[in-house]
């Protein structure tokens, strides 16, 4: 299901994004995708080649953007809203507030440039806090795909869902992790990629990859990971990692997104209602970026097999 070898294949989640809409494109006459005139940076444009009638460039207007976006949805069709995570939850969240998940419109907010892989753009434009704002709205859907051939299916999977998503992607080429073949994305459900009885690692976005590596590195020193992609952030498969919060005694979470309100805040708060485990969250902490390398920042920052392997450790020592 899975591959971590050092060639492995990388495409940007961006990337596939722009792919995934021309064949949605292709499929459904009610597609529309609207931009706020960065087209080519969220691959939009793909989409604006073949079905020029079907796109709107907003301009620097990301405020009017989902506006627009929630009148196209009102009026029946099915809008997918892009620009980069930042200007998309930042400069707009009381658009998507009031105007979209309020009323529940079927409104796709598409991010691109998510996290501090953005890179040399710097801390303006690195969204660290986009998951924690959308996650805290009612009726948002919130998927964060790990790869390409997940993104595709995440993007099937948002435009056939009734109501408002917020997809998260990424400007950096990563690793293409899963078999087009073999996997199958649901919202609401965790995908185990991974399975060992001592220590369950709960990842989503880029650092799935790194989470597998850090299991192939902690399996040769004796200790057996169950890895989980998850995908789907809200709604978010409680049941699952309950389950494995159970068997494995352990948790560690790994996500490119501040510590606070995403991904290891919401493991949270479902393990400390249901299941106590001792748990380690890998992610950003409470820190803004910078202007860097993308490899650069994400070993500076902690994003890394290497900070999982030991929050790993970490974890052990207090389940012993």
């Amino acid at each position: 299901m899975t591959k971590i070898e050092e060639k492995v294949k990388k495409i940007a989640t961006r990337d596939a994004y722009g792919q995934a809409l021309v064949k949605l494109g292709n499929e459904n006459t009610d597609i529309v995708v609207l931009d706020a005139d960065l087209s080519k940076s969220t691959k939009t444009a793909d989409f604006l080649k073949v079905y020029p009638e079907r796109f709107f460039n907003m301009g620097i207007a990301e405020q009017n953007l989902i506006g627009f976006s929630a009148g196209l949805a009102a009026a029946g069709k099915i809008p997918f809203a892009s620009t980069f995570a930042v200007f998309a939850t930042g400069r707009a969240f009381e658009q998507i507030r009031n105007s979209v998940a309020y009323p529940k419109l079927n409104v796709k907010i598409a991010a691109t440039h998510a996290g501090i892989s953005v890179g040399e753009d710097g801390a303006s434009h690195q969204a660290i806090e986009d998951l924690a704002l959308m996650r805290s709205l009612p009726n948002m859907t919130v998927l964060v795909p790990a790869d390409a051939v997940e993104t595709h299916q995440v993007i099937q999977a948002a435009a056939k869902h009734q109501g408002p998503v917020y997809i998260r992607m990424g400007r950096l080429a990563v690793p293409v992790l899963f078999d087009e073949a073999e996997y199958t994305f649901h919202i609401g459900k965790a995908n185990i990629i991974r399975e060992g009885k001592d220590v369950t690692i709960i990842a989503n976005g880029l650092m799935v990859g790194e989470a597998l590596i850090a299991a192939e590195e902690l399996k040769a020193q004796g200790i057996e990971s169950t890895v989980v992609n998850c995908a789907s952030l809200k709604p978010l498969d409680e049941e699952t990692i309950i389950r494995l919060a159970k068997s494995t005694g352990a948790v560690v979470t790994a996500e490119e997104h501040s510590i606070i309100g995403g991904l290891g805040s919401a493991v949270a708060e479902v393990l400390s209602e249901n299941s106590p485990v001792p748990l380690r969250r890998v992610g950003i902490k409470d820190t803004f970026g910078e202007s860097g390398n993308p490899e650069e920042l994400l070993e500076k920052y902690g994003l890394t097999a290497r900070k999982v392997i030991e929050a790993v450790r970490e974890v052990l020592k207090q389940k012993r």
